[in-house]
């Protein structure tokens, strides 16, 4: 297992990517249907360049992807973000909510787009999505990106009981008591201090885009079933887990075990960030993730990986 730590930054070049003919930034963000089985999923695209699926947590939504990440991946990487079964944009459907459905689906959605294979970013229970397309699809994804995610099962690391109760308690407060409470479990005390009124407002925008509580309940079920501990060997693919270091939603010690699981797979901890690195930390894990994704980008899990399409 090799270790990334965050002291100091990555530096990259992304005009190496022009050269090579991977940049052409296009941006896009018109919501686009598609049938993909018993649902019409909601997604949008993003740049020119090999694919890169990125899956979304927890009753959020594609538009809660940071437009500082989106910007940087996009540069160089075709972007496909989208809405999970009965989140935003997408249908419910017919069938049972799972993570390996969840899996499926977006295999799906790589199949209507006419993408044999991508790189993949699971962002929280984006990356038990994640895991689970890896291991159920292992054709189809070339490199893994795990964020602040879990195996579950009982070797997971849960959160702590206080913790757990505020979480909890989420969807019977008012949006700004949720946007209030929830902080704390998001991000460092010093960036609340410095951004809190901005952060109150951007909640309160977001809890605009949430999805039904019967659409949460139903998420909650499946990702309570979710467990991949003794199948992470068999994740072979170029694996990059990410968490921040004073996570209080998914302990950093879960990122800790995947990546002691998953064989070969790197290991980034960002130093006092919590479950919102993405905007906390916004400019260290983007480098941390580009950088591994333009070492690994011509990957492929295996042979048939390797002659399909960007």
């Amino acid at each position: 297992m090799k270790i990334i730590m965050t002291c100091a930054l990555i530096t990259i070049s992304l005009s190496a990517c022009i050269l090579e003919g991977l940049c052409g930034q296009a941006p896009d963000n018109t919501d686009r249907l598609i049938q993909v089985g018993d649902i019409k999923m909601g997604y949008r695209i993003y740049g020119n360049g090999y694919s890169l699926v990125m899956i979304m947590g927890y009753g959020s939504t594609m538009k809660l992807w940071e437009p500082e990440l989106i910007r940087m991946l996009s540069s160089c990487f075709k972007l496909i973000v989208f809405d999970n079964r009965g989140m935003g944009n997408t249908e419910v459907g017919q069938r049972e909510f799972t993570i390996q459905q969840f899996a499926d689906d977006t295999a799906g959605l790589m199949d209507a787009l006419g993408i044999d294979s991508a790189h993949v970013y699971g962002q929280s229970m984006g990356g038990f999505v994640a895991q689970e397309l890896a291991l159920r699809h292992p054709q189809r994804v070339r490199t893994l990106v795990l964020g602040s995610t879990s195996c579950g099962g009982r070797h997971a690391v849960a959160a702590s009981p206080e913790n757990l109760a505020v979480v909890g308690m989420m969807n019977v407060l008012t949006p700004r008591e949720a946007a209030e409470k929830g902080l704390p479990l998001l991000y460092s005390d010093e960036f609340i201090a410095c951004h809190r009124d901005a952060l109150i407002e951007r909640d309160l925008r977001e809890a605009e885009l949430r999805p039904p509580l019967d659409a949460f309940g139903r998420q909650v079920q499946a990702a309570i079933r979710h467990n991949t501990f003794d199948r992470l060997p068999d994740i072979h693919c170029p694996t990059l887990v990410i968490t921040g270091g004073d996570d209080k939603v998914v302990p950093p010690d879960n990122s800790r075990l995947l990546a002691e699981g998953i064989p070969g797979a790197e290991l980034a901890v960002l130093p006092g960030a919590g479950h919102g690195y993405l905007l906390e930390k916004a400019s260290e894990s983007n480098t941390i993730v580009l950088e591994f994704l333009r070492r690994h980008r011509r990957a492929a899990t295996n042979p048939a990986a390797s002659g399909s399409t960007p």
